[in-house]
């Protein structure tokens, strides 16, 4: 009896080309479309419909059974309030992030697992693999087999750093048939099949409401009013900002202040709802050589005293982003320092630092203030 997987389909390319390789290899396929998220933004509609059918279509097309699981309540509480929480408070988190971990690697997992699913499988630039050679070993004894999380293929298109929280459980249960395969390739795929979505363009905007922008759609859950930004040298108002929330320590663009050399957000007071810039780039609060890291999720039964001794371990601070030597300081979840060589760009509090030792995901945790 062929093996039963569950793929979830979002309607882009990816996931359909996932659909053609899985069924190629012989699986028992049933497409799933996650419905996390359906409300329209003033002047944004939310593209969840049209995705849908395009999931739907191109299910049909390869006959495979297709179903519809809603999440968006969950979504919403998991996701969504995470995400609005952290904003007030003053950091930059990743939803993607949390939409893997509490979602698509957790709920959508036990539901098929429920269902009688041998595996799931998603469209993912990532892959899942064992016994590795050169590469750092660690036994699970609570997985048959331990399975770890790698790096894909097409370095450029990797998204093992949004995927770094998934459960080993998950992990074990997961195929990600794209990952051994360049995003070239999969479009070729989709056009060699006549597939309608080998050119569809990819969503770049939030994870869960399509091409919108951040600050609109925080715009209809948080209370914010115009501000001063100020020149943090001199205190001179600069010009005006529409919620000291929106903006980003290390941000540039979207400032609209001055001419000449640019300014770069250096501090926020969020009490005082003020933005502070400076055009110093070598100003202390964009670069850094240590980062506190908070609430690390290791994998494959990694400890902490076990990565402090790791000697070729890098880390990834934003996707796409380099692989970069770092060493971790201190034995406890809640307070792990990362250390560099040389001082680097200080990425936002409240986003990820990714770990690894060549090929495989270690795990990470995120970045404190």
């Amino acid at each position: 009896m062929n093996k039963k997987v569950y793929l979830g389909m979002s309607g882009g390319v990816d996931s359909s080309v996932s659909a053609i390789l899985l069924k190629e290899q012989g699986y028992d396929v049933t497409g799933v479309y996650m419905k996390n998220w359906s409300k329209d933004l003033p002047g944004m509609k939310c593209p969840w419909a049209e995705d849908l059918a395009d999931a739907k279509r191109v299910a049909v097309g390869l006959d495979l059974d297709f179903e519809v699981w809603d999440f968006e309540e969950e979504y919403k509480k998991r996701v969504v309030d995470y995400m609005l929480a952290e904003f007030q408070k003053g950091r930059t988190p990743n939803p993607d992030v949390m939409c893997n971990e509490q979602i698509k690697f957790k709920l959508f997992y036990e539901r098929a697992m429920e269902r009688g699913a041998d595996y799931i499988a998603t469209g993912h630039y990532a892959r899942v693999g064992s016994n590795l050679e050169g590469d750092f070993k660690k036994n699970d004894n609570t997985l048959s087999e331990p399975q770890f999380l790698l790096r894909a293929k097409d370095e450029n298109k990797d998204q093992t750093y949004f995927l770094y929280r998934m459960s080993d459980q998950a992990t074990a249960k997961t195929i990600f048939p794209v990952g051994n395969y360049t995003k070239p390739e999969i479009k070729q795929l989709a056009t060699n099949h006549g597939l309608d979505v080998a050119n569809k363009k990819e969503s770049m905007g939030v994870c869960f409401v399509g091409e919108v922008g951040m600050k609109d759609f925080l715009r209809e859950y948080l209370d914010t009013s115009p501000g001063e930004i100020r020149e943090l040298e001199t205190n001179q108002v600069l010009g005006y900002h529409d919620g000291a929330i929106f903006y980003t320590i290390g941000q540039r663009h979207g400032l609209y202040i001055g001419g000449g050399l640019p300014y770069y957000v250096v501090q926020k007071d969020l009490d005082r709802n003020l933005v502070y810039v400076s055009r110093n780039l070598n100003h202390e609060s964009l670069w850094a050589d240590e980062l506190k890291i908070e609430d690390l999720h290791l994998r494959n039964g990694l400890t902490v005293a076990e990565l402090t001794k790791i000697t070729n371990l890098k880390v990834r601070l934003r996707h796409r982003a380099p692989l970069i030597s770092a060493s971790l300081v201190g034995e406890m979840k809640d307070s792990s320092v990362l250390s560099f060589n040389s001082p680097v760009k200080r990425p936002a509090s409240g986003q990820s630092a990714v770990l690894y030792s060549g090929d495989i995901c270690l795990g990470g945790g995120i970045i404190a203030k």
